[in-house]
């Protein structure tokens, strides 16, 4: 598949998704008026978005990781994960507070977030990048919540079509924010404790809403950091030093409403809070 859109109709969507975000007044989503664009098309769409920040003065932090589950790929009918960035005014501190209202359809997913020490650069290895070349480039990994958000309807007020995976895509992969643990696990202990069966419970209000292992993100959680650098390859996007890598959720996202408390036990990892107002 290719690019099929204009790169004024690029530019056009992406400001719109970025209007939508600054009022948190929803934008139709990109396939009620393209409904035949391509992945690439969705990708193109958020590059642009992504360079309208970089323009404002943002800068890129990271990168994230979302559709990790086989559950979530059949429920959006695509056969791989996908991703977005992380700017540096979507970081928010852990007990910290983010407002309902700014928002349009706010929720959180319960993840790994990998820390680089250096670059990740697959094609630099001259093979296929492993869990091992993952974990040799990272400084330490982090329990993390993403805040996931959309710009445009989920549900279409006029006719109730809903999003489609290309909508969410062009939508920076709906990511709007992270919260990073305050405990940073070394890579010996993340590899000696196994990703794979840490995990987290997930509490809104005091009551429990969600629970999962690293497991859930392919099988292990640098797999996703391994699918990401891959990908990022193919469109000239290295992952380097110092970036923030969110390796994908192992939960179900959970509704946030204003007046709720999140409080996500990591059990040796720590806990991570975060209220909404």
């Amino acid at each position: 598949m290719a690019v099929t859109l204009t790169a004024d109709e690029i530019a056009g969507l992406a400001a719109q998704h970025e209007q939508a975000r600054i009022t948190a007044v929803p934008c139709d989503p990109v396939t009620r008026r393209h409904p035949g664009i391509t992945l690439e098309d969705a990708y193109a769409i958020q590059a642009a978005w992504v360079d309208l920040q970089v323009a404002n003065g943002a800068v890129i932090k990271g990168h994230k990781i979302g559709l990790t589950s086989r559950a979530m790929q059949q429920a959006m009918n695509i056969d791989e994960p996908d991703f977005g960035a992380l700017l540096d005014h979507m970081f928010i501190p852990n007990g910290g507070t983010v407002a309902a209202a700014d928002h349009l359809d706010p929720r959180i997913e319960v993840e790994f977030a990998f820390v680089l020490a250096n670059d990740l650069v697959p094609h630099s290895l001259g093979r296929d990048l492993t869990v091992d070349d993952v974990y040799a480039a990272t400084s330490h990994v982090v329990p993390a919540l993403e805040l996931i958000d959309a710009r445009s309807y989920r549900v279409h007020p006029d006719d109730g079509r809903t999003r489609t995976v290309r909508d969410t895509i062009s939508d920076n992969a709906a990511n709007s924010g992270i919260v990073v643990g305050d405990e940073q696990v070394s890579v010996d202990e993340a590899r000696n404790g196994d990703l794979r069966w840490a995990g987290a419970i997930a509490y809104r209000n005091g009551v429990v809403e969600e629970t999962g292992l690293g497991a859930g993100v392919l099988d292990e959680p640098a797999m996703g950091v391994v699918w990401l650098a891959d990908r990022l390859q193919r469109i000239g996007i290295p992952l380097t030093a110092g970036e923030t890598i969110l390796a994908g959720s192992f939960t179900r996202p959970i509704d946030c409403r204003a007046g709720d408390e999140f409080r996500v036990d990591f059990g040796y990892l720590g806990t991570l809070e975060l209220a909404i107002t």
